[in-house]
């Protein structure tokens, strides 16, 4: 039952939110349900990725880089599922707002797919034609939840458990006060997929700016993107990766996949 409601997101405003309703104020989603305190304790925000497999039960994205069709399926599924990006500026609803303001009230900040996502774009195919011996560009977003507003780690808050590396980039980001962002990292789950994994790039930056939250259910709203750029896996195997949003309300559990996504990379 648990999981059903961890999973189940109704399309208009719920009922209860925030602190009052059935997760509490963590993201993921929600059926009314009133008994929010015993949820609150089991329910956290995950991140989805995409391009997704034919096969929706599995997390493998696997393909030949000198197979056209291969390159074709996956470039295809992104076209496909950042189509919706494009035609947000259709509504009357869409706001463009600047650096970390909030969006007027029945309004959402736009989300644009700027220059600054390539070579994680169309015209470099997501990076799947492995030019140069070149990685995937896989898309990130984190679920959505009625109400939910991140609290944002800085160098003080930071937990001991936060990879060295995204604290030192916090650290200075701090210092632009630009340290308002849902911080994303990915690594190889094992020794031997950190030692396969290569450099790893985010796009437009390394995390979701909160201008872009709470999600209100505006019509037109579009999820914030992460595109991250492998870009230069070990060909010919296996690699197992994990992804986690880092914000102080986001909790990461493995075993359920809460607060992360978890996909293998195979590139031949």
């Amino acid at each position: 039952m648990l999981a059903v409601c961890c999973q189940t997101l109704d399309d208009n405003k719920p009922k209860r939110h925030g602190a009052d309703g059935l997760i509490g104020g963590n993201p993921g989603s929600a059926i009314h349900i009133d008994f929010s305190t015993t949820l609150k304790k089991h329910c956290f925000p995950g991140l989805a990725f995409r391009p997704m497999p034919s096969d929706s039960k599995s997390t493998l994205i696997w393909y030949n880089t000198k197979e056209p069709k291969d390159v074709q399926y996956w470039s295809e599924e992104l076209d496909s599922f950042l189509e919706t990006y494009h035609n947000q500026n259709s509504f009357e609803t869409v706001q463009n707002c600047n650096r970390n303001k909030q969006p007027d009230e029945n309004k959402f900040c736009a989300f644009q797919l700027t220059p600054d996502f390539a070579p994680c774009t169309k015209e470099y195919r997501y990076g799947f034609d492995g030019k140069e011996r070149g990685g995937p560009c896989i898309f990130l977003k984190l679920n959505k939840i009625f109400g939910w507003q991140p609290e944002f780690y800085t160098n003080a808050t930071a937990p001991s458990d936060m990879p060295k590396h995204l604290r030192d980039h916090i650290a200075k980001e701090e210092l632009q006060e630009r340290h308002q962002i849902i911080w994303v990292d990915c690594m190889g789950e094992n020794p031997t997929d950190v030692e396969n994994i290569g450099p790893i790039n985010y796009h437009p930056q390394r995390g979701f700016k909160g201008k872009y939250f709470p999600f209100h259910n505006v019509k037109g709203y579009v999820s914030p993107l992460v595109a991250v750029h492998f870009e230069r896996p070990q060909r010919g195997v296996l690699i197992n990766i994990e992804c986690k949003a880092w914000a102080r309300n986001i909790i990461h559990d493995r075993v359920d996949r809460r607060g992360s996504v978890h996909f293998e990379l195979m590139v031949d």
